[in-house]
């Protein structure tokens, strides 16, 4: 197995390979753990932990994020991790030759090796936009903004996605002033439109300036600062963070001499990973699937069954949970509102607000909501949004019961303990008897019960 990219979904890939006894190639151009260990998750969620933590030391925050950084990198992804697997790690730049050799360059000298089977895991890039006088600027994007060094006194960022969302908060908390432009009319386009809202209010509260509906045309230079121009309106910043998506990194691999089918927005792959080429697979962001790290582990897992083991399993999509880590957090698994409706897809919407919650009361986090859309005769899940504290953990629920089809009368049937902010879960899902046994109904149901025998008292001291 050769795998290129080592990545999050490459050392997977290749952490699986070896142990199932494959001789593994892992190929990397500079340096293991990717996006997630360097540029994304373990950065970001460290500088959001500092703000949080409302510390003011910039500098100090930064050098506390580099040290988690390595820390990780050294335990889990340093290159004599992997080989102690049995991972053999090369750096070079790689590129196909055919469709079972692979070019390796390191700049100087090259080698060409074949295998029988090779996992593209190259990831994705940052995407720029299309705006005027940006190429001529300085500015940050999401693989560059960790490694500043002073506290941006204004600080602009294009894209009101995940990435724009968490780093403006957590440079708002840390003390910057914080302006977003977003092309969209909302932010988070792709997520539940009453959930955004609220978050949205919660950010403005903070100070965040978020214009929507407001793409940039046009950046220039103003003395030392830069000028962020919409139609209607003007800007100046100190700092510019570019943070508009990332595109998938095929431009150097050659994949037509490998006979790999890819477009703008990735390689394209079956539901097994397996690309257009025999023995080909790919997987994590360079697939243009959601780039999250877990989805390109789960990739590999798939793609690793099927090629050395010939398992049939298959990558479910509309499973893959995701989770914007602000304050509230805002955590999605499964079918939106809006695509069920574009599906024609009957469902009903089930709700628990945190504010009915006893634990987040007695905590004062009481913000937020779980939301559920199930089938309606059922109740079985069909997808879940919530926006509160701790809401990345509250939807691994949900994503165990969509991978299982589960329904909400066996969420609600689960005993959850009290008082935990798990116990939302079962108090949403509790909906769905109230929706579905009118209170008449039970009333006699709970009557006719009694008459026949089968509810009796309990005796004093006594737990039912």
């Amino acid at each position: 197995m050769i795998v290129l990219g080592g990545g999050a979904a490459g050392l997977t890939m290749s952490a699986i390979a070896a142990r199932l006894g494959a001789r593994t190639l892992l190929v990397e151009r500079h340096r293991l753990g990717g996006d997630c260990t360097w540029t994304g998750c373990i950065p970001s969620k460290s500088l959001i932990h500092a703000a949080r933590s409302h510390r003011r030391d910039f500098a100090a925050v930064m050098e506390a994020l580099r040290a988690v950084r390595q820390r990780i990198y050294e335990d889990a992804d340093a290159p004599g991790v992997y080989e102690r697997m049995g991972v053999h790690v090369q750096f070079g730049s790689a590129q196909f030759a055919s469709r079972r050799a692979v070019l390796i360059s390191d700049g100087v000298h090259s080698t060409q090796v074949t295998g029988r089977y090779c996992t593209i895991a190259t990831g994705a890039a940052p995407r720029l936009p299309p705006i005027e006088g940006l190429a001529a600027l300085p500015y940050y994007t999401t693989e560059t903004i960790f490694e500043i060094t002073a506290l941006p006194r204004r600080l602009g960022i294009i894209g009101g996605g995940y990435a724009g969302i968490e780093l403006g908060q957590a440079f708002a908390r840390l003390g910057s002033t914080v302006t977003i432009w977003e092309r969209a009319p909302q932010i988070l386009p792709a997520e539940d439109p009453e959930l955004v809202q609220q978050l949205r209010t919660q950010l403005q509260k903070e100070g965040l300036k978020i214009r929507v509906g407001s793409p940039v045309v046009r950046a220039t230079r103003s003395g030392p600062l830069i000028a962020v121009h919409t139609d209607d309106d003007s800007r100046e910043v100190d700092v510019l963070l570019v943070a508009t998506g990332r595109r998938p990194a095929t431009d150097k691999l050659n994949l037509a001499a490998a006979g790999v089918g890819h477009s703008a927005q990735g390689v394209f792959i079956n539901s097994r990973c397996r690309t257009s080429a025999p023995r080909i697979y790919a997987v994590g962001d360079v697939t243009g699937l959601p780039q999250f790290t877990h989805a390109g582990e789960h990739m590999a897992k798939v793609a690793a069954a099927n090629a050395l083991l010939k398992l049939p399993l298959r990558v479910h999509a509309d499973a893959f949970p995701r989770v914007l880590f602000a304050d509230p957090e805002l955590a999605r698994v499964g079918l939106t509102e809006a695509v069920l409706r574009r599906r024609n897809i009957p469902y009903r919407t089930y709700r628990f607000p945190f504010s009915r919650l006893d634990r987040a009361i007695v905590d004062g986090r009481e913000q937020g909501q779980i939301k559920i859309f199930a089938s309606r005769r059922r109740g079985k899940i069909l997808g879940a949004a919530i926006l509160g504290y701790a809401a990345g953990e509250l939807i691994c629920e949900f994503a165990l019961a969509l991978r299982q089809g589960l329904t909400l009368r066996q969420i609600s049937d689960t005993i959850h303990p009290y008082p935990t902010y798990g116990l939302g879960v079962r108090r949403a899902a509790d909906q769905w008897y109230v929706q579905h046994f009118p209170a008449r109904l039970m009333r006699a149901w709970s009557c006719l019960r009694r008459f026949q025998g089968h509810v009796r008292r309990s005796e004093p001291g006594e737990i039912l």
